[in-house]
């Protein structure tokens, strides 16, 4: 019978198998997960592709209610989603928000991510 308390369990010893390092940081890693967890929603990405897809490079919410079949409320949250993960900005323009793709966001997210994984 093994011990398992025994310090020479290979689960206990901080360098058994010649430790881990990790290429990101706590916060880097709490804000790529972010980045992630919005992007990780199928209408989340319909609206992104919307988005880069216009000739402008920029849509007027009110343009979001019929391509993804939602009501603006939900609109809304998805757009409120995307603009906390840093992945749209928007600019109100009287009585709407225009949405872009945040400059770089999308590249910083594919880039961040082959970073840590190579």
């Amino acid at each position: 019978m093994v011990d398992m308390t025994s310090s020479e369990n290979p689960t206990e010893s901080p360098a058994c198998c010649g430790g881990g390092v990790s290429r990101l940081d706590s916060d880097q890693a709490g804000e790529l997960a972010s980045r992630l967890t919005a992007l990780a929603d199928p209408v989340r990405l319909q609206m992104l592709s919307i988005i880069s897809s216009s000739d402008r490079r920029e849509v007027c919410a009110c343009d979001f209610v019929g391509p993804i079949g939602r009501s603006q409320p939900t609109v809304s949250h998805h757009l409120k989603v995307l603009s906390e993960a840093g992945l749209v900005t928007g600019e109100k323009r009287g009585r709407w928000v225009w949405y872009r793709v945040a400059p770089d966001a999308v590249d910083a997210v594919v880039n961040t991510l082959g970073e840590a994984l190579r």
